[in-house]
């Protein structure tokens, strides 16, 4: 009779020492996962299938990613015109904060124009909505980021809702690529 408790009781020791240990090991991952989810409402006008969608976008590094998003086609021809296709693709671990369409829209169409011609005025623009490190929601609370081009870009907000330099939202963020956190902004960063 003793014999036949004997599984029962090692059974139970096992999963008593197995299941807190599988359950460690599971922990950490469910909660990175959680950190690196999109959030915000721009997120819904990412389209949900193909390249450009974010399990499309995840498997490219950041300009190729960002060619395949549709409201990102000003910002991919700005950095074509900038030379900066392979920096930013073979750059690790960095964060873009991606001007949308619409955030160019509001640059007046001959000041647009004179940026687009000059290069190395584009580059100086470009390189200030880049960061290098990863920044993920975590971050942008009450952060302070120096910036490919030399100055420092600064969030804040909760939730999820952010800004960055007081002007410009956080419409999609924490969209990740091969190489890079993307956080898509309705507003152009000016450098100073």
């Amino acid at each position: 009779m003793n014999t036949s408790h004997i599984p029962r009781r090692a059974a139970a020791a096992v999963a008593a020492v197995v299941l807190p240990v599988s359950l460690g090991v599971l922990a950490p991952h469910a909660s990175a996962e959680g950190m690196n989810q999109p959030f915000g409402s721009g997120c819904a006008s990412v389209p949900k299938e193909g390249e450009g969608s974010v399990d499309g976008m995840a498997d490219d590094p950041v300009a190729t990613a960002a060619s395949n998003n549709p409201e990102l086609s000003t910002l991919v021809s700005a950095v074509k015109a900038a030379g900066l296709v392979d920096t930013l693709n073979n750059a690790d671990d960095i964060t873009v904060f991606a001007p949308t369409n619409a955030a160019f829209a509001k640059i007046p169409k001959a000041d647009l124009d004179k940026v687009l011609a000059d290069k190395a005025a584009l580059t100086k623009i470009l390189t200030y909505h880049v960061v290098e490190e990863p920044v993920d929601k975590a971050d942008l609370a009450d952060g302070s980021f120096e910036t490919l081009q030399g100055g420092t870009v600064t969030t804040q907000g909760s939730g999820d809702s952010y800004t960055v330099n007081d002007t410009a939202k956080i419409v999609c963020g924490d969209v990740q690529t091969s190489n890079a956190t993307v956080h898509v902004i309705d507003t152009v960063l000016m450098p100073k």
